[in-house]
């Protein structure tokens, strides 16, 4: 057994940290303001007010298109009034974690469209650039303005103790899931007011005004005034369509479908009632094939025909740059701590799970023998579509999937089933345990780094299920982080 294997079944094995009450049964400090609060509370207020936020919910139109469903595809997105509480001093580091991380992955994209350092050092295969889907033969000498290529990024986190946190995912191209972290705290403010006296919240209204700041930083050699920003969206019918409007509107700029947009004296133009206004930096919403009609897919559309070549030229910035999935791909997530190593100097803060690459014959060796014991994902997969948990799966799952596996191996990689954290939700019953991860959300700009305090918690909320993702009957929770 390899050390990656051992290390594996070692933390899948260890017993759940729950974070409000730890391993032994005592509430952690954190929580205690809350739990005072919350003894002092009557059951049937708070019944009440979690129908409330419900409605609110409803009436806000805080919802999400689910894929491949013919009735109810519009959902409403279940929220959860019992927030979850990070102390200071556990953010702090997470922090510092997040942001070698993501410095790491901009030099690692930066490098890959260049002089391919990382590849002449033996660190990373050439094979894993070169033959990947979402490396872009385009963006071969091309540097973004200000040098940023990820300008939002979202790292998914999982916690499995006291002070064991991993990244579970890299999201470098189109992070999704901010809305609902600044609709999450608006309305347990309108909610529990009193709750916020009583505990010294770290705010994250400011991120839209951050976001705006960030991305007009960024603006191109062409632009010669006050930068314009705008979202660029797929249209009403893509999932995250709600998230794109709200963002437009909290920013201030305008939103935007590639109908909307033309090239016009080698920029890019917005039509408006007076005519067509140059646009100086475009926050897209929509994957690299479909971007440019002359460049990618060339039945796309939803892109603007000739973005690529103003942006080649610098007439425009696109966040995030054309290219970024590459770092989003979990087989290129596995060489992570020897990225951070190798563009910082310096150990990674946080840890990565554990990865078997199917595309190697061992590891695909491994994972089919132990295929009930690990969690398989696709490569470029997302929004908890096309993966196995293998200790919640049925055989006839299994078997199905170990075919895909022996079919495509380089599609899948593996990793063991970590004994995720819990937090509490609000039943009928009371509280109750459920599984969570966290989205933390950083922006990027030749100003620094800016990471949100919090982020987007994700929880399960069915009993036992490690599954976190809306798109699979998820929730979301308000994440507090403490001022230290």
């Amino acid at each position: 057994m390899t050390q990656q294997q051992s290390q594996g079944q070692g933390q899948s094995q260890s017993q759940t940290f729950d974070e409000m009450w730890g391993r032994e049964a005592g509430l952690r400090e954190p929580y205690a303001p809350f739990n005072n609060w919350f003894a002092d509370e009557d059951p049937a207020r708070l019944r009440r007010k979690q129908r409330e936020a419900e409605e609110v919910f409803r009436l806000t139109g805080i919802t999400f298109n689910v894929y491949g469903r013919e009735e109810a595809a519009e959902r409403l997105i279940p929220f959860d009034i019992i927030p979850r509480i990070i102390s200071g001093r556990e953010w702090s580091k997470l922090a510092r974690g997040i942001e070698q991380r993501v410095r790491a992955i901009n030099a690692f994209l930066h490098d890959i469209y260049h002089r391919q350092e990382i590849i002449r050092a033996g660190r990373v295969p050439a094979e894993m650039i070169a033959k990947n889907a979402a490396f872009l033969p385009q963006m071969i000498g091309v540097t973004p303005p200000g040098g940023v290529y990820t300008h939002i990024v979202g790292i998914d986190l999982v916690r499995t103790g006291d002070d064991d946190f991993f990244v579970l995912e890299d999201n470098a191209r189109t992070p999704s899931g901010v809305s609902y972290m600044l609709e999450n705290r608006e309305t347990m403010l309108q909610m529990f007011p009193e709750l916020f006296s009583k505990n010294r919240v770290q705010p994250v209204s400011n991120y839209p005004k951050l976001l705006h700041r960030s991305l007009s930083a960024c603006a191109p050699a062409a632009c010669t005034g006050n930068p314009v920003v705008a979202v660029l969206t797929p249209g009403i019918y893509n999932s995250a369509y709600y998230e794109h409007s709200f963002l437009a509107d909290k920013m201030g700029v305008e939103l935007v479908e590639g109908h909307d947009l033309r090239v016009v004296d080698g920029r890019i133009a917005m039509r408006t009632t007076q005519g067509y206004q140059p646009i100086d930096v475009i926050y897209r919403r929509i994957d690299d094939d479909y971007l440019d009609p002359l460049n990618f897919n060339p039945e796309s559309a939803l892109g603007v025909p000739g973005i690529m070549d103003v942006y080649r030229s610098g007439g425009i910035t696109i966040a995030n740059a054309p290219g970024t999935g590459i770092a989003d791909d979990k087989a290129i997530y596995s060489y992570m701590p020897d990225i951070v190593e190798f563009y910082t100097g310096e150990k990674a803060i946080l840890q990565n799970v554990p990865t078997w690459r199917c595309s190697e014959a061992d590891s695909l060796a491994y994972v089919l023998d132990n295929l009930p014991d690990l969690v398989v994902k696709e490569v470029h997969g997302s929004g908890g579509y096309g993966m196995l948990i293998g200790p919640t799966a049925s055989r006839k799952e299994i078997a199905a999937f170990r075919d895909k596996l022996k079919a495509r191996p380089s599609n899948y990689i593996a990793q063991p089933t970590l004994s995720l954290s819990t937090v509490p939700i609000f039943t009928k019953a009371g509280l109750a345990p459920r599984h969570v991860d966290l989205r933390p959300f950083v922006l990027v700009s030749p100003e620094g780094v800016k990471i949100t305090p919090g982020g987007l918690t994700r929880v399960a909320l069915k009993k036992g299920s490690l599954v976190v993702n809306s798109s699979q009957g998820g929730g979301t929770k308000d994440t507090w982080v403490l001022e230290e």
